[in-house]
């Protein structure tokens, strides 16, 4: 007689088929409705920093050529979803690299996008920013990559306070969100004005001075203006945050940014 420590064929099967009925829904989850995103750069910051985790909400805009399950969506255009909104932070498709990219939607189809002297106008009018608090962290490699972030305050020593000036800015149509400013006179800071081309949209980085965006022309390396089969999804929630290198140090996890919602 075989010892009960020991698990009959029928077991392990039950075992098995468990384990692959789980990874299936997993993936039918992940395929339909949310796609996991990991913020490699502080280019959001300080809406989203280095190592925050989140579920992208496919189903937000509907399904395009880039979110589409199992292909059976159009070629271009999308099926379902309803229209993004000014404000909304979202990942989308770089339009010529294919790389994933996060950043605030500032501009819709038909409006017109300036930076002067670092404030936003929409439309020929400023949007409002209050100064508020400086945001400050500790100057260190960040994250997996490792990166280091910009500073106001100069060059600091490695463990130092790193200092950037930090406002909320009030989009026409949406709630107040925070945005950092590291330097003024930046490259980004002064720009012709943009008007962003039927069925496109125009996105900024909240770290203004360190945010690679549609405030950059795509044969320089910028994002340009985004065609709405581009968007992937709406970034809702943080799920998990860690600011070491490796997700499971879990000494560098910040427990006050799991399941903090995006605004």
């Amino acid at each position: 007689m075989a010892s009960s420590s020991e698990e009959s064929p029928n077991s392990i099967m039950e075992t098995v088929k468990t384990v692959v009925y789980a990874l299936l829904i997993a993936g039918v989850f992940r395929t339909l409705f949310f796609q996991p995103f990991w913020i490699p750069s502080g280019s959001m910051k300080d809406t989203l920093l280095v190592g925050d985790f989140l579920f992208v909400n496919k189903m937000a805009y509907g399904y395009s050529k880039y979110s589409c399950p199992f292909g059976i969506c159009p070629v271009s255009g999308r099926i379902l979803g309803t229209e993004p909104e000014r404000g909304d932070v979202i990942v989308f498709r770089h339009p010529t690299s294919g790389q994933d990219y996060i950043k605030r939607l500032i501009g819709l189809p038909g409006d017109k996008v300036q930076m002067k002297n670092g404030v936003l106008f929409l439309n020929g009018e400023a949007q409002k920013q209050i100064e508020v608090s400086d945001f400050i962290e500790v100057y260190e490699p960040q994250g997996p990559v490792g990166g280091f972030p910009q500073c106001s305050n100069g060059a600091v020593a490695i463990g130092a306070e790193c200092v950037k000036t930090r406002r909320t800015e009030a989009l026409e149509g949406a709630e107040g969100h925070s945005i950092l400013n590291v330097r003024n006179s930046g490259p980004g800071d002064n720009t012709p004005i943009f008007t962003v081309p039927e069925g496109n949209f125009f996105f900024m980085g909240d770290n203004r001075d360190n945010s690679t965006d549609s405030r950059f022309a795509q044969s320089a390396g910028g994002v340009g203006f985004v065609p709405f089969e581009n968007l992937l999804g709406r970034a809702d929630r943080i799920v998990f945050s860690s600011a070491g290198r490796r997700m499971l140090y879990f000494w560098t996890w910040r427990g006050d940014r799991f399941f903090k919602a995006v605004e």
